[in-house]
């Protein structure tokens, strides 16, 4: 599949099974994430991998933040059970700094399109996966699991691993609907 092919075809994928990206094949899914446009050479982003047992760790603090957030049972059930629907879980955290030519917003952006970015490479060499996010992202206990200083923001958790279905076709809208000249 060649580049263009692959992104007018993104589809994520929410049933992921082992194994998950390793080796070369994760370096890759990184190495793309930090291609992401990045206006001012900031590089704002930390990927914080979460496989095997951390998932449970993981789980644990999503948890402890659904309970803190007096979340009903259901969102508690998906924040125990969550983590282990895929073999790796990649947290992106916008590790944004104060400058004078970048905005805040601008630093954000660019740890957003490296989801996207790890998530075609891992497209691209076999794998996939679904960028999530949810009242977690934002929740303090979640941030301080993950060393997010108050300026940060967890942008995503990109769940990986090898697809257990071939990706549904999804009906494109007409481009009309979207596009217009000045």
């Amino acid at each position: 599949m060649n580049a263009l092919e692959l992104l007018l075809n993104r589809r994520s994928a929410s049933r992921l099974a082992e194994p998950a990206p390793q080796g070369e094949v994760l370096d890759n899914i990184i190495r793309a994430g930090m291609r992401a446009p990045d206006h001012g050479g900031l590089q704002p982003w930390r990927f914080v991998i979460i496989e095997g047992d951390a998932r449970s760790r993981f789980s644990d603090v999503l948890l402890a933040a659904a309970i803190d957030a007096d979340k009903d049972e259901s969102i508690q059930e998906k924040s125990v059970k969550g983590p282990t629907r895929a073999p790796m879980i990649i947290t992106v955290i916008a590790h944004c700094t104060e400058h004078h030519k970048v905005p805040h917003w601008e630093q954000v952006a660019t740890a957003s399109c490296a989801v996207q970015a790890m998530q075609m490479a891992a497209v691209a060499q076999g794998f996939n996966g679904i960028w999530r996010t949810g009242f977690w992202t934002e929740h303090p206990l979640v941030r301080e699991a993950f060393g997010c200083r108050e300026q940060d923001k967890i942008v995503g958790f990109l769940y990986l691993g090898t697809p257990v279905t071939p990706p549904t076709k999804v009906k494109v809208p007409e481009i009309s609907s979207f596009v217009s000249y000045f």
